[in-house]
């Protein structure tokens, strides 16, 4: 009527007919394919915001208390955090690098190492971790938001409570949820590339309050007694802790050693630049736990009480301005990471899930919807046993992770064929689908952490020293899986059909192909008259899909 044409709504997602969708429409979509020279917008500062922003939240600065906690002072507190995040590092640049040359996501590319379906494993893997610690954020970011509220109104953490206290929650903590929530929505919308603003903006912001509060604490107190204690525990006990904490600490930021080719697919940078990462991230992220330190140590003086959560402590201070802006800071805080390390990862998941119907976009709303049906603030309360067992899941994602990274560097020699890798019938193909050399050295690397694992997750079950490997279980997968992956896919039985003379870059699948997206050529933007007419192109592709 009126010659308006009817949108036509589909549950499924779009699939350019791209070379990389030739195979089977069952393996990509979209947001799957090799990002194009034209969308790689993230440069070294981009990066650097990124992982400022990520450092930059309440857990970092909780690592500290737990350490502190079995009897270990600040002193090992920080030079665990630092070698933790050291170690860490090597391993987040090696697979962040696959994604800067090949320019595909982490469930693309794990495809070259476990096979097509072997992938899932490792998929699902990650996609359980990220959508449950996605609903756990979401409560940080509620009590930071209950803060700020209760800053402006007082009358607000005295709200009528209508909520049975069976639930784990009360009014108020759940109005702060649905509101710090629904914040988040929007941003879960925006595309990859332009998240890096969020990111720089909060590697700004938050840095400098959290300063802020790093020198009130020195001005106002001399710390206290924390900074002249002496650890609890010697011999092999400590050896013991130090290791246990170690292990703690790395398995917070395993999941991003496994899928950091999310974001570094995006990368306009030569590969090296990965290597910043190395001396980067034991800074940042030992100085944020210093800043926790100093803080509750500050804290503890003034107030009589050592108060490890950030927001505990924020809300003694006396100025509700200062109380705003403080939980604003940690409010920022849980909202990038949240982004950064759960949903967007979720989101690749999915997508690599169900390329059919899931986008990025869709992927990061499912996952945000989710968030209620898991009911974070029951887990927080009451379900120790489940957050050890989120905490412990680093014992599989350490084999996950060394897989990839040996595979790539040594065992394939830097030698991946981008469009095999959206091809299931391709030299990626394996034994129908699946690497059994992968399965075989991960379930190497998991076994010996069993016992340990269930005895955390159930503390009643006494599995004796069985337990042992479990407090070194990163290391133990890593290594272990990585001999048993090397020597099987070196020396027992090599993949020969894998093994190719020369890489196979998406650049090159590009340019002999011209395939065009959305009016671009994904060869490159263009130049001149010519490349500003494809932009054309593309803006009016899209404003034609969103009306």
């Amino acid at each position: 009527m009126l010659g308006i044409e009817r949108p036509n709504l589909t549950l499924k997602v779009e699939q350019t007919e791209s070379t990389f969708a030739e195979g089977s429409a069952r393996w990509t979509n979209k947001d799957l394919d090799p990002v194009p020279r034209h969308n790689r917008k993230w440069g070294v500062t981009s990066f650097l915001a990124y992982w400022i922003s990520d450092a930059f939240n309440a857990a970092t600065w909780q690592f500290a208390s737990s350490i502190i906690a079995i009897g270990l002072t600040w002193r090992e507190s920080l030079g665990i955090v630092a070698l933790a995040f050291f170690i860490i590092s090597f391993v987040i640049a090696l697979n962040g690098a696959i994604g800067v040359i090949h320019h595909a996501p982490f469930p693309v590319l794990a495809r070259a190492s476990w096979g097509f379906w072997g992938s899932y494993i490792a998929i699902v893997s990650r996609a359980v971790l990220a959508v449950f610690w996605f609903a756990i954020q979401n409560m940080n970011g509620a009590n930071s938001v209950k803060c700020m509220i209760a800053a402006i109104w007082p009358s607000f953490l005295t709200l009528h409570n209508g909520i049975p206290e069976s639930q784990g929650i009360e009014t108020n903590t759940m109005i702060s949820f649905f509101i710090f929530w629904l914040i988040s929505l929007p941003f879960l919308c925006i595309h990859p590339n332009n998240l890096r603003w969020l990111f720089m903006a909060k590697s700004i912001i938050v840095p400098i309050a959290w300063i802020a509060i790093l020198i009130w604490a020195f001005v106002s107190t001399d710390g206290g007694a924390m900074w002249n204690q002496k650890p609890t525990l010697s011999g092999s006990a400590y050896s013991w802790a130090f290791l246990s904490s170690l292990t703690s600490v790395i398995g917070n930021y395993a999941t991003l050693s496994v899928n950091q080719a999310d974001f570094s697919r995006y990368s306009r940078v030569s590969v090296k630049w990965q290597i910043i990462y190395v001396p980067f991230l034991p800074l940042v992220f030992t100085f944020i736990a210093f800043i926790g330190i100093a803080a509750s140590s500050a804290g503890a003086v003034k107030y009589g009480e050592l108060n490890w959560d950030p927001i505990a402590l924020i809300s003694h201070w006396d100025s509700r301005a200062c109380r705003f802006f403080g939980a604003f800071s940690f409010a920022l805080a849980a909202l990038g990471v949240n982004i950064s390390a759960n949903s967007l990862s979720a989101a690749n998941d999915l997508t690599a899930l169900f390329p059919r119907f899931v986008n990025i976009r869709r992927g990061q709303l499912i996952c945000a919807v989710v968030a209620w049906a898991l009911v974070p603030w029951k887990i927080l309360k009451s379900a120790g046993s489940f957050l050890n067992f989120m905490s412990a899941y680093a014992v599989f994602l350490g084999p996950i992770a060394a897989i990839m990274v040996f595979d790539f560097w040594l065992v394939h020699g830097r030698k991946y064929d981008t469009l095999a890798l959206y091809q299931p019938h391709s030299i990626y193909r394996y034994t129908h689908g699946w690497n059994w050399r992968a399965l075989v050295a991960f379930f190497v690397g998991v076994a010996p952490n069993l016992p340990g694992f269930i005895s955390s997750i159930n503390t009643s079950i006494d599995v004796g020293t069985g337990a042992r490997p479990y407090h070194f279980g990163w290391f133990l997968g890593f290594v272990a899986t990585s001999i048993v992956y090397i020597v099987l896919s070196m020396f027992v039985a090599p993949p020969r059909e894998t093994f190719i003379e020369k890489a196979v870059l998406p650049d090159e699948i590009y340019d002999q192909h011209g395939v065009v997206d959305e009016g671009l050529s994904l060869g490159g933007s263009g130049s001149g008259e010519e490349g500003v007419t494809r932009e054309k192109a593309g803006w009016k592709a899209r404003l034609t899909k969103i009306l």
